[in-house]
């Protein structure tokens, strides 16, 4: 085994201490999932579980007008234009701390974005992953949307970009207080392998043109997938979730380095 593989696959940094540490995500998406989706829905509780949650590091509000944005944030006294914003005490604990290099350089906390209605939130971490390994950014899988935002899906290649882990946001209400709360996820990060989303991978597709272009095999894994015999047992409910758990446990993990 490499010292690369030694390493975890990703590491977080919290620079902010009171920020709430990542955790691994949840296969029942944090109690969300209906019963019947956790029991026999083996895809649904896989993409719930990939990744880590990431949280807010203080619990916030943001009102947008239309125009300008305004915020506010656990045990502020009222509400302030908001520019570019540090968390609070944080850019002069971060100077005191830091080589002389980087000091003046603290990663604001919230920013307007020029984009109207958009903002630009840090997590408090910052993040390391392995060679050849990025972290996917997006909204917390198969948690309800609040209906007031949306979180924007990015890559990045936390491999080679040490900086500050953070999430663009676009606000889909106005004249309304929206707010973060940093006990709830506010956003998935999800380890991808820089292979599978170069294009020499991507560019790999094609698509038949209909019924008759599929083989025989097709056919077959497609009648044991969906169709019984004459001669086969009734299939329990969640069979397939079923069969996906016995063969996780009898595989052997790949070692993607």
């Amino acid at each position: 085994m490499t010292p690369e593989q030694m390493e975890p696959l990703v590491r977080f940094h919290r620079l902010i201490e009171r920020a709430r540490l990542p955790e691994r995500a949840d296969r029942a998406a944090g109690g969300l999932l209906p019963t019947r989706a956790f029991r026999y829905c083996e895809a649904v509780t896989t993409a719930s579980a990939f990744g880590w949650y990431v949280f807010p590091p203080i619990s916030f509000s943001l009102h947008w007008d239309g125009s300008g944005i305004a915020w506010t944030y656990d045990g502020a006294d009222a509400w302030h234009p908001l520019g570019t914003a540090q968390f609070p005490g944080f850019s002069a604990e971060f100077d005191r701390a830091v080589p002389e290099c980087v000091k003046g350089y603290a990663p604001p906390f919230v920013a307007a974005l020029p984009e109207p209605g958009t903002v630009q939130v840090w997590s408090g971490l910052l993040a390391r992953t392995r060679p050849e390994w990025s972290l996917l950014i997006r909204p917390p899988v198969n948690i309800p949307r609040p209906g007031t935002y949306e979180v924007f899906e990015g890559i990045v290649e936390t491999d080679r970009w040490f900086g500050p882990l953070f999430t663009n946001i676009r606000l889909t209400r106005t004249d309304v207080p929206i707010t973060f709360d940093a006990d709830i996820p506010l956003f998935q990060a999800q380890p991808l392998h820089r292979s599978v989303y170069s294009d020499a991978q991507l560019n790999g597709f094609e698509c038949t043109p209909g019924l008759h272009a599929l083989s025989e095999r097709d056919w077959d894994d497609y009648r044991r997938t969906v169709a019984k015999g004459e001669d086969e047992a009734p299939r329990p409910i969640g069979h397939h979730a079923l069969e996906v758990r016995r063969r996780r446990r009898s595989e052997p993990v790949p070692d993607l380095g």
